[in-house]
């Protein structure tokens, strides 16, 4: 039976969320949309003037690509005016923006609108991550998006690559959707998503390697020794889809130049972190679990260590020494 994304997010609202009255169904159903207008200019890239820079940096200092400003508004448009929506905090963006300053906002979603955008004029796949929290009682602005990973309702991302795949979590299992572009429907391919309890794949950035803590550079060789592949892509979301379906352990650690990581805890590590965990897998900063950790700043970067049980927990016992 074909199943698109809205009959199933209609689906786990009614079996899990018995109280809702379609504003967190609505929310999922915005992030749908905005995605797909995302999709479209992609794919007409090529064609269009949204290839390059936009002459800009974000907060984050990196060089602003057409299509990253395109993706930030489309999603911020495609949400805003969602019911329910209380706060909105977008990677490209230095400060949160608040939708609801009343008790009536209940969500607070952040996103990264393009994950490797720099890979952009290359024809890379790229991606959109999302997390969604409930905004605590009498909490508004920043301090109702500082919450730890464990606090989140659903996460989940798009990777734009041959085919567009929506994938994403209530915290009752993971599910992919793939877009038929004959249809414009998300429809759905994976269903309760698990990542294998190991793999023969690891992807990390080996240029990076003489600046690696030992455990890790220690870790690589053992992988090596036992023959594993390497696998890089330089989109973390289209890394992350290969781990979730193929296992395996993908590490972006802490270096010289980035001695807390690179990595954005809240709209990248902590929506994938949400999502292994959901798969069966496993994710950890070297020290704790990812989800586990309290954000001191909206920006904040982690180490990242996600995949595979067995691989991210025998890396994990040597971080700790």
């Amino acid at each position: 039976m074909i199943i698109t994304v809205q009959q199933h997010i209609l689906q786990q609202q009614a079996a899990h969320f018995p109280g809702a009255r379609g504003s967190f169904s609505s929310l999922l159903s915005g992030l749908t949309l905005a995605t797909k207008m995302i999709q479209a200019q992609i794919r007409r890239a090529g064609l269009l003037d949204i290839i390059g820079s936009a002459g800009a940096t974000n907060v984050q200092g990196e060089t602003q690509q057409k299509l990253d400003v395109f993706a930030n508004k489309a999603l911020l448009d495609c949400l805003g005016s969602r019911e329910k929506v209380a706060v909105l905090a977008s990677e490209e963006n230095e400060e949160p923006v608040t939708i609801d300053q009343s008790e009536v906002g209940e969500y607070v979603i952040v996103f990264d609108p393009l994950d490797g955008s720099s890979n952009i004029d290359v024809n890379v796949s790229i991606g959109t991550i999302f997390s969604i929290m409930q905004r605590p009682d009498g909490v508004h602005g920043i301090e109702a998006v500082l919450q730890p990973g464990w606090k989140q309702v659903a996460a989940g991302y798009v990777v734009y690559g041959p085919s567009s795949i929506f994938v994403y979590s209530t915290g009752h299992g993971v599910f992919g959707f793939t877009l038929d572009p004959a249809v414009g429907a998300y429809l759905l391919c994976y269903e309760n998503m698990k990542m294998p309890q190991s793999g023969n794949y690891y992807s990390v950035n080996e240029g990076y390697s003489e600046s690696f803590p030992k455990p890790y550079r220690d870790y690589i060789g053992t992988l090596k020794q036992r023959g594993y592949s390497s696998r890089y892509i330089g989109s973390l979301v289209a890394d992350f889809h290969r781990t979730l379906l193929k296992g395996g352990i993908y590490m972006y650690p802490p270096t010289q130049s980035h001695k807390e990581g690179k990595l954005r805890l809240l709209y990248e590590a902590n929506p994938l972190a949400f999502l292994a965990e959901q798969a069966g897998g496993m994710a950890v900063d070297g020290k704790q679990r990812i989800l586990d950790i309290q954000p001191t700043g909206i920006h904040q970067r982690t180490p990242l260590i996600i995949g595979s049980r067995n691989e991210v927990e025998e890396l994990w016992g040597m971080t700790r020494g």
